[in-house]
């Protein structure tokens, strides 16, 4: 097994690329050590000492060094991969269950503009963030003040550039298609 790694735009995150599916379906972040108990990767990958975070996307996933941490990714990277390629030969499944999403639903016009934002952020926004190896999710969208709120996901939570991102690009993305948002948030 021949896994890839790139770097991100935040120093402490690297996206692995193992060549194979992570996720079938959405992304799932793992915060900590005992959120990583929901899948038998995230264990492996959380019993390495300076793993902080990490996130799963389709075809990549990502791992967080604990800032705090004196390790440096020349040490955490071997027995990352080694977790990596251990997982993938033991047949294991990526989640020990599937999480049920509730979602709220929104109807009327206010149903039309969320359909336009998350089919923006689907189709423009999502395949250029994963790139860099995390995701932007919707959270909610506020008509009354026109403030949409997101979630920055992966090698974004906590990326010195994530700011700009929103700001420069998001946003001013979000604005020209839907004029309805006058703002963005994130959300933790």
């Amino acid at each position: 097994m021949f896994i890839q790694t790139e770097a991100t735009p935040n120093p402490d995150v690297i996206k692995f690329l193992p060549g194979k599916t992570v996720l079938e379906t959405g992304t799932k972040q793992f915060a900590s050590k005992d959120e990583g108990t929901a899948s038998p990767l995230a264990e492996a990958l959380f019993a390495i000492d300076g793993v902080s975070a990490l996130f799963f996307g389709s075809d990549f996933l990502t791992v967080r060094r604990d800032p705090d941490s004196s390790k440096i990714w020349a040490e955490l990277k071997p027995p990352i991969l080694a977790a990596i390629m251990d997982f993938y030969s033991s047949g294991k499944p990526i989640l020990n269950e599937i999480e049920a999403k509730t979602e709220i639903v929104y109807e009327g016009e206010l149903g039309q503009i969320v359909a336009e934002i998350k089919d923006l952020l689907d189709t423009r926004v999502r395949p250029a963030v994963a790139q860099d190896g995390g995701d932007i999710e919707f959270d909610s969208f506020d008509m009354e003040s026109g403030t949409l709120y997101l979630h920055m996901r992966g090698a974004c939570a906590g990326c010195p550039s994530s700011s700009a991102t929103l700001r420069q690009g998001v946003e001013s993305l979000m604005k020209h298609y839907v004029p309805e948002v006058k703002q963005i948030e994130a959300v933790l």
